[in-house]
């Protein structure tokens, strides 16, 4: 049976995840925890806002209401990197060799490995963003639709348009897609090749949790009473294909979900703070931990894939060892 190492915080947990080998949570209310060789808290902002790892996962970028954007390295040390000034930051992103990108208002900026930040200005408030998986554009998320920037060189920027308020954005592992989740409970994407457009839809609720599988195959969402599973192997992605359904419950919501890092196998986190591990390829499950305080808002693997951290809306955080 999987063991569980429960850490009762206070306050809505924004990210659960590793920094390094360390358990690392970070709260609304401005705090950062970490389980290394005991509890340790550092005040990273006067509310935090949005928080990612950087993708070497050994730190942890931050944005707060104070327009700051800071890092939390692996030892518990906090550097600030960025500002908006006195906005609050909305999004922030981590790109690849270092690169890390934060917005606020109608303007984001991209910091590059060389320290070099760079401005980009949209004609609406921007709500999320992501790198591309070689790092040479930058998406944003916006209403009708987003942007593709150019991060290192003066190109003409890409509009991706859709009418409707997009929240957030990612591009899939290969670079060949670009999915956005909507207010109205629904995805949208897009396939860059040739711009053809990707409706998914159908979801009882805004999905608020996504995450690629292992080999960018699939694509795990929350926002039904079942993880969502997309299939994105083919060349029209989930064009015309059904998603999985897994981890169906009846009467609970999936509101986190969380690909291994190596296997077909999400861990899907539910409205009365259930988690359950499931595989894609015969939808069997394990139970990893028993309902909790509030529902699941943050999930993430260790690398080697054998942890799961977890935290909730209600500050009922932990991590699950899967060995036992």
């Amino acid at each position: 049976m999987p063991t569980v190492a429960p850490l009762d915080l206070d306050g809505y947990c924004l990210f659960a995840g590793f920094i390094d080998e360390t358990p690392v949570y970070a709260l609304a209310d401005g705090t950062v925890h970490r389980l290394d060789h005991g509890h340790q808290a550092v005040e990273m902002h006067d509310g935090i806002t949005c928080a990612t790892r950087t993708l070497d996962g050994k730190a942890l970028i931050t944005g707060g209401e104070d327009g700051l954007v800071r890092a939390l390295n692996g030892e518990g040390v906090a550097a600030e990197i960025g500002t908006a000034g006195r906005k609050w930051i909305a999004a922030v992103a981590a790109g690849p060799n270092g690169a890390v990108a934060w917005a606020a208002g109608k303007t984001a900026w991209a910091r590059l490995n060389d320290g070099a930040v760079k401005e980009f200005a949209e004609e609406r408030s921007i709500e999320g963003l992501a790198f591309a998986p070689r790092g040479l554009r930058l998406a944003t998320a916006r209403y009708n639709g987003g942007t593709l920037h150019w991060v290192a060189t003066s190109g003409k920027p890409v509009d991706l348009e859709w009418k409707g308020a997009h929240t957030s954005v990612m591009f899939s592992p290969d670079g060949k897609y670009v999915v956005t989740t909507m207010q109205e409970n629904a995805l949208h994407g897009w396939r860059l090749d040739d711009m053809k457009h990707m409706r998914m839809s159908g979801y009882p609720a805004k999905v608020k949790s996504w995450s690629w599988s292992a080999k960018g195959k699939w694509l795990a969402t929350s926002g039904a009473p079942a993880a969502i599973v997309w299939p994105f192997s083919g060349k029209d992605g989930p064009m015309g294909k059904a998603p999985l359904e897994l981890g169906t419950r009846g009467d609970q919501m999936v509101t986190a979900v969380a690909c291994h890092p190596q296997e077909d196998i999400v861990a899907v986190g539910y409205s009365d703070g259930m988690v359950l591990a499931v595989r894609f390829e015969d939808g069997k499950e394990v139970l990893l931990r028993r309902g909790g305080k509030g529902p699941v808002s943050a999930l993430a693997w260790d690398k080697d894939g054998y942890r799961v951290a977890f935290g909730s809306e209600a500050g009922d955080c932990g991590v699950i060892d899967i060995r036992g």
